[in-house]
């Protein structure tokens, strides 16, 4: 979190930055903006994300602009650990660990939340099974499959979409790093709501796929519990693309030792 003066720290790690936060306080933070009626960019980061960032600008200019930077990976958390960072099992906050408050929360603030992302149909599916859950959810969607190019006509009118339905909180799920695009080149033009880069969140919320159990992700083997679901999509994300974060490790080791625990 990157204005309030009592916010959690923020600390760089493997070429990225990302903050000392837990689920609760990113809910916090989310429900702190809404009664404000402050605009906000909620990110997340794992390995994925900080190997996109090294060589897309416009992934770099995304975490710039974002306000909180949740930990989406048990493993990076170790890695800081091994570093002497605070960093702690509990700074681990994805939406799969904090889903179950945050309609809690929306149901019982009255939060109107979009949801942008997923194949057609799927986030119907998602968001009427989430108001069997919780009764009164107030929620719109739009499928991820459009023109995300700015000046298209689609784009525009999927802005227009969510500003017509003035949401609290708006989640967009195309997958990295699309989605990260998708917020970087479309705030300004959202008049209101929190932003949260959530992925394939209503694909869980909709069944299509399978939810890792949160003991996996606690344990830091959540990465292969989904790469034992999808191996040939996921091979080079989870075996080779890590390599590529050799360099920024080196460099954390370097200021690990230059700095002391």
């Amino acid at each position: 979190m990157t204005q309030a003066s009592t916010s959690p720290a923020r600390v760089r790690l493997m070429g990225g930055s990302v903050d000392l936060v837990t689920g609760e306080e990113v809910l916090r933070f989310a429900a702190g903006r809404i009664a404000a009626g402050a605009k906000a960019i909620v990110a997340n980061h794992n390995a994925h994300s900080l190997a996109l960032m090294r060589r897309d600008p416009a992934m770099r200019d995304f975490y710039a602009m974002a306000d909180v930077v949740e930990v989406d990976s048990m493993p990076l958390i170790a890695w800081g650990r091994l570093l002497g960072l605070r960093l702690e099992p509990r700074h681990r906050a994805t939406y799969l660990d904090w889903r179950e408050d945050f309609w809690r929360m929306a149901r019982d603030g009255g939060w109107r939340v979009f949801y942008l992302g997923g194949a057609p149909g799927v986030a119907e599916a998602a968001a009427a099974a989430i108001a069997r859950r919780w009764p009164g959810a107030r929620i719109d969607v739009h499928q991820g499959f459009f023109d995300q190019d700015t000046a298209s006509g689609e784009n525009r009118a999927v802005v227009e979409a969510i500003n017509a339905f003035a949401p609290d909180v708006i989640f967009v799920g195309l997958g990295m790093p699309h989605q990260e695009r998708w917020i970087a080149a479309n705030h300004a033009g959202l008049r209101q709501g929190v932003v949260f880069s959530v992925g394939g969140a209503f694909d869980y919320e909709a069944g299509v796929q399978l939810a890792p159990p949160r003991w996996a992700g606690r344990a830091g083997l959540e990465w292969l519990f989904r790469f034992a679901a999808d191996p040939g999509r996921l091979f080079i994300r989870y075996f080779v693309e890590p390599w590529s974060l050799l360099a920024p490790a080196a460099g954390d080791l370097r200021r690990a030792l230059g700095q002391g625990a």
